[in-house]
């Protein structure tokens, strides 16, 4: 479903990401992990078109992202809070959302009804900026609004970042959920060794922008990745 082939981002003479290969399927929980500057948001904003390679591309079925926008009725993302609207209320941001993707308002309210178990509580207020929320909820914001169009391929940068522990808790059970009752593509990048074990069937780790491990997720990966990353 996605592919990047010769895929080369540099800054200058630094090389940010190098990838030969890669090529994640459909209905794959594709986690990615890697310390500060490893290439993993890099990687995410080339999946996006958001960048520009400098050498090779990304295809996403077969077509590539540059210069092509029928991908983008499919794939839902959520990266840092620049995705966001922030001088809108929750309520007029997932309105104009949905109406890109030719939603209507009751369709609107009934995903937002169906969000309420992840939001818990805390995303309620009609007349609240968004940029007045705190931190982990503006990413609970941004998330759900990946996913008001149905994406087939959600990518989601850090998602555990800033969420308190129920809230984390949460996000892990409607990513699973949405693997098993949708079959979603899912892309993730996470710090949280524990996190994104739990949730993807497959993890790369990728260093200085180079991809030095692809594993199949058993009961040693955690072990495994800790190992790694000790050392």
């Amino acid at each position: 479903m996605i592919t990047a082939k010769h895929l080369k981002k540099t800054y200058g003479d630094k090389i940010a990401l190098h990838i030969e290969d890669l090529h994640i399927t459909e209905g794959e929980s594709f986690g990615l992990v890697g310390n500060n500057g490893a290439g993993k948001t890099t990687l995410f904003r080339l999946i996006l078109d958001l960048i520009e390679a400098t050498e090779g591309e990304v295809l996403i079925n077969n077509t590539p992202v540059v210069r092509n926008d029928e991908w983008k009725s499919y794939v839902g993302s959520f990266l840092d809070e620049n995705f966001l609207i922030d001088f809108l209320t929750v309520n007029e941001y997932f309105q104009f959302i949905g109406k890109l993707h030719h939603l209507t308002s009751g369709e609107i309210a009934t995903f937002t009804d169906s969000m309420q178990d992840f939001f818990n509580g805390e995303i309620s207020d009609t007349k609240k900026l968004i940029r007045d929320y705190s931190k982990g909820n503006q990413k609970k914001i941004g998330i759900a609004a990946a996913l008001i169009g149905n994406p087939k391929i959600l990518i989601l940068d850090e998602p555990f970042t800033a969420l308190d522990p129920s809230s984390q808790i949460r996000l892990k059970r409607f990513l699973n959920d949405l693997q098993v009752q949708k079959n979603i593509t899912l892309l993730i990048s996470s710090h949280d060794l524990n996190h994104i074990t739990e949730v993807c069937k497959r993890i790369v780790i990728l260093e200085n922008g180079h991809i030095v491990k692809d594993i199949a997720t058993n009961e040693n990966t955690l072990k495994e990745l800790e190992g790694y990353f000790a050392v």
